[in-house]
């Protein structure tokens, strides 16, 4: 009896039964990955993609899109009003996909190629903070940070080592990270400059941040 599964996508490009092949039919083709990583944090609108992605072209971005919503990756719907605007989000199964994009992340951090002074998006930033947490060292502390980067904001709130984080004014928050750009606080974070030696600032307790900030460092 011959076994065979069939599906709209799997075998497209490698003929192969493995899931690592399948994955990489389903999410390999150039930006897909990094699309599904800017939509980690909740839905995005189209023109909010193109601003995190700039290296993507419209037509481009338009085809990946429909591609993984193809996949169940993503699904797109329009706001209520007064928004009404057309937005993209990743289904339950697409967020999975989180721990993918982590130990990715960590794996190419190990490698002397690995380049961390390029150009970075805030999601890509707050997911790097989720993917190089020190959780030992983090251990039962509990406290929340705020970030506003560029026009963006974010609130992680860290307990028992984990550091979840989603959008959303960082009202309350012990400290609160602020700078134009992500590699701003990147240069805080991981190159463990001064804020202001890297034109960022630093609200609230400033104690709390610096503990907060040493929890962080990339690999040697």
């Amino acid at each position: 009896m011959k076994l065979q599964k069939e599906t709209k996508m799997h075998g497209r490009w490698y003929d192969d039964a493995c899931g690592t092949a399948f994955a990489l039919e389903l999410v390999g083709e150039r930006w897909s990955l990094l699309i599904i990583r800017e939509l980690m944090l909740g839905p995005r609108r189209f023109s909010d993609l193109r601003a995190s992605l700039p290296g993507v072209s419209a037509k481009v971005l338009t085809e990946r899109l429909a591609t993984l919503a193809e996949a169940g990756v993503l699904t797109r719907y329009k706001l209520p009003p007064p928004a009404a605007s057309q937005v993209y989000e990743l289904t339950d199964w697409g967020y999975s996909a989180e721990t993918i994009i982590q130990e990715l992340g960590r794996w190419a951090a190990t490698s002397p190629l690995h380049d961390p002074t390029l150009p970075l998006s805030a999601v890509s930033f707050m997911i790097s903070l989720r993917t190089m947490i020190d959780r030992k060292r983090a251990g039962q502390w509990a406290a929340t940070f705020g970030f506003r980067i560029g026009e963006e904001s974010f609130v992680a709130r860290l307990a028992d080592g984990e550091l979840p984080i989603e959008r959303g004014a960082p009202d309350g928050a012990d400290s609160v990270f602020i700078a134009d750009k992500a590699p701003q606080l990147a240069g805080v974070f991981y190159g463990k400059q001064p804020a202001d030696a890297v034109g960022a600032t630093i609200q609230g307790d400033a104690k709390a941040a610096e503990r907060f900030v040493d929890l962080f460092h990339l690999p040697r």
